[in-house]
Parts: structure tokens; sequence; C-alpha cells
């Protein structure tokens, strides 16, 4: 058919159609009104130069619910583009200054989004190859053409369409959400790492208080006893550092020095003559007493769930390693290695106070009395660690300070708030006045200014550099 030549800005001659197009959402729906279901209606252009070709397509698309616009050539397709919003364009492959391949080329470049399809009545393959490779259409349509199938051609476009926008809705509302569950895993990290240090911290100062108040609970039995103070806190101190030396793992090392501080608790019972009294003075009566200590202290530790290592150790610490002990008479290696040492620990310091003999004894010839039983009473091994460490001259001291912590010696007039201790602070009575790790105020300055001045004592304390 004859492309016949029209102005670009002509009017299409009436074809018994209003020539006014109802606004996006009026009209009749149609079967290719994919934009339905959102309230709009499809926009289509149709550029061809053939008036009666455009003609055709504007009535049959008008009355399936679309909104329509012509255009008699490419150039005058581009003008419609830059003004309105196109979703389908449909375009004849031969028309004179510029061919359906180079506007769809155009079209694809520029908007890209926009649904391209071919209207040839050429069967020229390499026509289509063009418009394909550089317009990149979605279709191709042969004149003349069926009405049906043309109306189904374009309403799959505009599906194929919808479904390109709708991925891309899709993939930019995933990419946010991941975005977003990023930024929620970085601030969730943060708070968890942030809770876990809190708890972390809270952790560490429950165990620090709780091992204050073993050390206070400890004392309790001290106080009733000349020379006592400090007993407990120097059995402990020695136990672990026997058990470190003999290279007992970190829990059994805990363990001895616990079982060091409450190991006497089982005598809080005791009158003041049966605590008073040496043991090798004790009647028959008062022997069998002071020998039920170490059950009484058991039985009376039995709830404390997190302590129990310790208390079987505490339960122990009258076995003698020839099996001649109590209560269980048992031999060797049947008692507990922790044991062994908390009873060589207990009785090297209690020759020292007074407790086992009517006279006190010093150091050396306390260390003689163990040697002396190894193999009987004690463990030969556990003598020969504490033979060493003797040997050596190494100070027992409250907690051994770590290497890479650096202390200060200071006297109370030094103190200024914010300092914290490196050592437990020890009054001359040997009890425990503030536990490692305090941090001083002004007022607790203060009163350890006034502890000194009522009592005329002088205070050493540790802290840390």
């Amino acid at each position: 058919m004859p492309a016949t030549q029209i102005d670009p800005g002509a009017v299409l001659p009436d074809d018994g159609v209003q020539p006014d197009i109802a606004p996006p959402g009026e009209g009749p729906p149609g079967d290719g009104d994919a934009a339905a279901a959102t309230g709009t209606r499809a926009s289509i252009l149709f550029v061809d130069d053939e008036v009666n070709i455009l003609s055709s397509l504007r009535r049959l698309f008008r009355a399936s619910g679309y909104h329509v616009q012509m255009a008699d050539g490419g150039a005058a397709g581009l003008k419609i583009l830059q003004d309105s919003h196109i979703d389908v364009v449909v375009s004849d492959m031969r028309m004179p200054g510029m061919s359906g391949a180079e506007f769809l080329a155009q079209v694809r470049e520029r908007w890209p989004d926009t649904m391209r399809l071919l209207l040839t009545g050429q069967a020229d393959v390499s026509s289509i190859a063009e418009a394909i490779n550089s317009g990149q259409i979605y279709r191709y349509i042969t004149k003349p053409w069926d009405e049906s199938d043309i109306i189904a051609q374009v309403r799959q476009a505009l599906e194929h369409q919808a479904l390109g926008r709708e991925k891309l809705r899709l993939e930019a509302l995933a990419q946010q959400q991941t975005e977003e569950l990023k930024a929620l895993n970085a601030d969730l990290e943060a708070k968890v790492q942030e809770r876990t240090a809190a708890l972390a911290s809270a952790n560490e100062r429950l165990k620090h208080s709780f091992l204050v108040g073993l050390k206070v609970f400890s004392s309790l039995i001290e106080m009733r006893g000349d020379g006592l103070a400090g007993h407990a806190r120097r059995v402990a101190n020695l136990a672990r550092t026997l058990a470190r030396r003999m290279n007992l793992s970190e829990t059994a090392i805990q363990e001895v020095f616990v079982a060091g501080l409450l190991h006497e608790i089982g005598k809080i019972g005791f009158d003041d003559t049966l605590l008073g009294t040496p043991v090798s003075r004790l009647s028959p009566y008062q022997l069998q007493l002071y020998r039920e200590h170490p059950v009484r202290a058991e039985s009376l530790m039995m709830p404390l769930q997190e302590l129990q290592g310790a208390v079987v150790l505490i339960a122990a610490q009258l076995e003698r390693f020839d099996g001649g002990g109590h209560p269980n008479h048992a031999r060797g290696e049947a008692i507990p290695i922790g044991a062994r040492i908390l009873a060589l620990a207990s009785d090297y310091d209690n020759l020292q106070v007074g407790v086992m003999v009517p006279r006190k004894l010093n150091a050396a010839q306390a260390q003689v009395i163990i040697e002396r039983s190894s193999g009987l009473r004690y463990d030969p091994d556990v003598v020969d660690c504490f033979s060493a460490l003797q040997r050596g001259d190494t100070p027992v001291v409250e907690a051994p300070v770590q290497a890479s912590t650096a202390e200060l010696v200071a006297s109370t007039g030094d103190l200024v708030p914010g300092m914290v201790l490196a050592r437990d602070l020890i009054g001359s009575n040997g009890m425990m006045m503030l536990s490692a790790e305090h941090v001083l105020d002004a007022e607790m300055i203060q009163k350890l200014l006034d502890f000194e001045k009522s009592f005329g004592v002088g205070l050493t304390v540790h802290i840390k550099a």
C-alpha cells in the first residue's frame, strides 16, 4: 500500500470515534487494559506514515480502553515521547526520513523502559534483524494484522513491562531492606557487644564480691582466738602457690584457694575452751569434736552448689597419706590432691600460731616437722614441692601479683581518691580491712587516717601504679 504523506501537525480525519481522549482511569475497560489494577490506563504511541493505518489502530485500541497517541513519523514520535509518558511504542518499519529501526533505537537509548514493537508489511528479514539488534524490540507484527492478535501482543508487552517494573521494584525493595537489615544487624551487634561487655564486667564484679565475701566469712572464726587472725588467708595463699607449682588446672587451683579460706568454718560451733586448746592437749572427747569439724563444714556448705569442689577438699583435710586420718581413713592418692595440699598448708601455719602444739614454732621448725611427716601424714610429692618453695626463699604473700601489673607502696598520707588497691589491706591484727581492687574515695581515705590515729599504728597500702 503506497504511503500517504501528511503534515506532522495535521489533525487526522474523523473516524467515527470521539476525538477527545478520556483522562486516565475513565473510558470503557478492555481486554488489553494491563494498568486497570492501578486505576490508570496504559498509554500507547503508534508511529506510521499512513493515515488510514493510524486511524484503524486508534479506533481499535481506544475501544479496548487504552490511552492512544499517534505520530506520522519518527521525529513526531520522539517529540511526543519527550512530552508524555508512553508505555508502549508500535512503529512501522519503512517510513520516510527515519526508519522504524532508527526510531526504535533512539527510543531504546532514551526511554529504555518503554516497550517497543515493530509493525512491518515487508517480509524483509534483514530489516527485522536490524530492528531487533538496534532497537531491541519486544515483538514484530506483520501487516495486515489480526485485531485479536495485535491486541494480545500489546497486552503481553504491557504484562512483560509490568513484570520488569515489579522485578526492579522488588530488587530495589530487597536492596533497601538488605541495607536496613545490615544497619539493624550492625546496631544489634554493637548492642550485643556492649551488653556482653557489661555482663562480663558485672560478672567480674560479682566474682570479686563473692571472693571478698569468702574472705570476710573466713575471718569470723579467727576473731574468737588469739593469734588466729590471718590464718585462713595465709593457708589459702600457700595452698594456691603449691597447687600452681604442681601444675594443677586453674579450676583446681581456685578450689584449693577457696578451701583454704573456708577450711575452718566447721569450728564455728566450738566453745572458747576447745578453740583455745592445742590439738596435742585435747581430751578424747574434745579430740572427737575436733575431728568432726570438716564434716560439719561439709554439711553447712552443702546448699552452696558452686563451692562443692572446695567442700570436697575441706571434708578430707584431716585424712592422712598413710590411711590413719579421718573421717574415712582414705590412703594415698585416694585423697583428693587439693586436700593433700590443704592439709600441709594448714598444719604449717597452725604449728606457728600454737594451734597444734602448746608452743609456737618458727617457720624453720615447722618446716622440719612437715618434712619428717612425709609419707605419713603428708603426700611426699606435696612435701617436696613445699621444700623446694622454702629453699627458694619465695615469700608467701596475698594473691601473687601478675607480672604485667605494676604496684606502688604508699602510706595513707599519700593516698588520693581514685587509687585502686593492688592487694588486700591487712591491719596490724592480721584482719582484712579492705580487699584488693577496692577503689579509694575521700571518705575511705579519711577513715584509714582516723584508724591510724586512734590505734597508733601505720598502714602500708599497695596500690596499682
